[in-house]
């Protein structure tokens, strides 16, 4: 459980970075809507198919900027009877949009470009135009690494993708000037075949981002730096003999639940075990932002010289086995005779269950007289 002042100091954070934000997307809605005018009147003069798409390529990163500061003020709500994990998740819904826009434009922008390829015309460039054109690369290349950098920072995907769309637009608007040197020296328009190649690498980014944030959404594995520091943290305890089955569950950027197994002597009291849950929890929420719902508890075998030894055995058959990488929770009682751990088969088993059925299969052969409780168990930080 949190305290009063670290509840105080998570809200002011998530108030600082949905100002900061809102500001990096306000800079980018005005950057970008003059450099689309700019370009737009640029390219309608010189009858240039390339410039008039990249400027088109500005209006859309302005209205993904929009949506970024929409899904941002969205996501902050406080949480309500009908999610009460709060709305931090409509953050990815507003990248997956941004990711939509990003492949509309990809798809438009490659029909335009054979239409002028079936149907070419003569550009007609002048060195004002060259120029703007030429500022207008470098004004992209800076905010989209001023964009990026900020959605690292503050970890936001839609700041993220706008900030990679924007460098893209800087390779597009360097591509229409290397077009129109070749035209200027060769007298030779690649006008709309650029715009074609152009277009692929636009639509190439948009899947590329709608399925990394689609991934997000349908829920990845455990942050493994997250779950190695929590893992850390909670066996930091003396009393803690293990920490498995740690689950993360995402509500948004920066927004974490989860829960965990510990292993604890099987001297523990009720008092004791609540006092050090309670501080696990404390102290977990302090150096990870991370609020544990959940403190599962195993009880190890400290008493019998005789439980500990069968318990190595039972680790040299399990492990015999190949795609077992975990076994924990083991506890072992002689009136009624029970054995009970879990076990964590990896992914790349064929078949889990095969795998699980032969481990139990073996541990009896060799436990006849007892009953086995043996539950199947997932790494979610596996790779």
């Amino acid at each position: 459980m949190a305290s009063l002042s670290e509840t105080r100091t998570g809200e002011e954070k998530e108030f600082s970075r949905e100002k900061t934000i809102i500001r990096t997307s306000i800079i980018g809605i005005i950057a970008n809507v003059f450099l689309a005018a700019f370009k737009a009147v640029v390219g309608l003069m010189s009858h240039s198919i390339a410039i008039v798409l990249d400027a088109v390529n500005n209006i859309s990163d302005a209205g993904s900027s929009l949506i970024t500061i929409v899904g941002t003020k969205l996501a902050g709500r406080e949480p309500d009877k009908k999610h009460p994990f709060g709305y931090g998740r409509i953050e990815y819904l507003s990248a997956m949009i941004i990711s939509v826009i990003v492949l509309y434009a990809g798809i438009t922008s490659f029909a335009e470009s054979v239409k002028q390829i079936i149907h070419p015309e003569t550009p007609d460039y002048s060195a004002v135009s060259l120029i703007i054109v030429a500022v207008a690369v470098v004004v992209k290349i800076l905010l989209g690494r001023y964009v990026k950098s900020v959605g690292v920072k503050v970890n936001s995907d839609s700041l993220i993708n706008s900030g990679e769309d924007a460098t893209l637009d800087s390779v597009i608007s360097a591509s229409t000037l290397v077009a129109a040197g070749i035209f200027l020296i060769f007298h030779l328009s690649l006008e709309a075949w650029l715009g074609a190649v152009i277009s692929l690498v636009i639509i190439k980014s948009g899947i590329e981002m709608l399925r990394d944030t689609i991934s997000r959404i349908l829920g990845e594995r455990n942050d493994k730096e997250l779950a190695r520091g929590i893992h850390d943290t909670v066996m930091s305890f003396p009393d803690v003999e293990g920490a498995y089955d740690l689950v993360l569950n995402n509500y948004g950027p920066d927004s974490w639940n989860g829960s965990i197994h510990i292993e604890v002597p099987d001297t523990y009291s009720a008092d004791q075990l609540d006092q050090l849950i309670r501080e696990i929890m404390m102290k977990v929420h302090s150096e990870h932002q991370v609020i544990l719902t959940a403190i599962g508890v195993y009880s190890v075998n400290t008493k019998d010289e005789a439980v500990i030894r069968t318990k190595q055995k039972v680790e040299e058959i399990v492990f015999s086995h190949e795609y077992v990488r975990q076994l924990h929770g083991f506890y072992l009682t002689k009136d009624p005779k029970k054995i009970r751990f879990d076990i964590v088969i990896s992914f790349d088993a064929g078949d889990r269950r095969a795998v699980y059925s032969e481990v139990v299969a073996d541990v009896q052969k060799a436990f006849p007289d007892y009953e086995l409780q043996v539950a199947m168990d997932t790494d979610f930080t596996e790779e």
